[in-house]
């Protein structure tokens, strides 16, 4: 498997053919190059949709509990709350609430269904180069090697900084890069695997799931202060258990 293009691999497959007549037939073996898009053969455990445009964990479960969780909470705040309100202090609020839920749905699915930074694996023949640079001969055992500690250091900057191998992915993984086991992938920046958005949480969605969380505050804020000013408008016009 080679690359050809940041969104296209070429895959060998071997096809046999049988030719001849009678008793000569024989069987031919034709390999055959077929262009596939790299999330067809991606090796991670990720499920893929829309062509490949999202991407999240396989364990999802989760995800879906956090989106019916926020839309019922919303849902019940625009049907009870926000009528009373809007007749009896400000248009303003249901419009306002509306705001923060589109914003909070719209940070939720770009965290969920973006790729959070995933770091390509090296190919086959890539990874037998670097494990054969790797390779250091043994002075106790002539002609036999021991793999060296998977560490290898960088100057950058003029500062030294120490690379961590992954044996999965079989490459140095960059600074502040983990793999998870989750996922199984390297991703860049790693912060951690957040089951409520079921995805990784990394370089590329990192801003997303930071507005995510500040916005669902606001919005649990708003609601519950709302929910309190329904409340005491009530009592101040009839009995409060009323």
């Amino acid at each position: 498997m080679r690359d050809t293009s940041p969104y296209y691999t070429v895959v060998s497959t071997t096809v046999s053919q049988v030719t001849g007549d009678g008793n000569d037939n024989q069987e031919v073996q034709i390999k055959m190059a077929k262009s596939v898009r790299r999330w067809e053969v991606f090796p991670g455990k990720n499920k893929f949709y829309c062509n490949g445009r999202i991407m999240m964990a396989r364990q999802a479960g989760v995800f879906y509990l956090t989106c019916a969780l926020i839309i019922i909470t919303s849902g019940l705040f625009f049907a009870f709350d926000c009528v009373y309100l809007a007749q009896n202090v400000t248009p303003a609020i249901p419009a306002i609430g509306g705001a923060l839920f589109i914003f909070v749905m719209a940070t939720l699915l770009r965290t969920s269904f973006s790729d959070p930074g995933v770091i390509p694996r090296a190919s086959a023949e890539e990874a037998a180069e670097m494990e054969r640079q790797n390779e250091v001969a043994n002075p106790n055992s002539p002609g036999t090697y021991r793999p060296p500690p998977r560490t290898k250091e960088v100057v950058i900057k003029g500062q030294v900084i120490k690379l961590k191998y992954c044996f999965t992915c079989k490459i140095f993984r960059p600074p502040r890069a983990s793999h998870c086991s989750l996922c199984d992938n390297c991703v860049e920046r790693f912060d951690h695997h957040c089951p409520w958005v079921g995805n990784c949480v990394g370089r590329r969605n990192y801003r997303y799931f930071y507005l995510f969380i500040l916005s669902l505050s606001l919005l649990c804020i708003y609601i519950f202060a709302c929910v309190l000013t329904n409340l005491i408008l009530r009592a101040q016009d009839d009995n409060f258990l009323t």
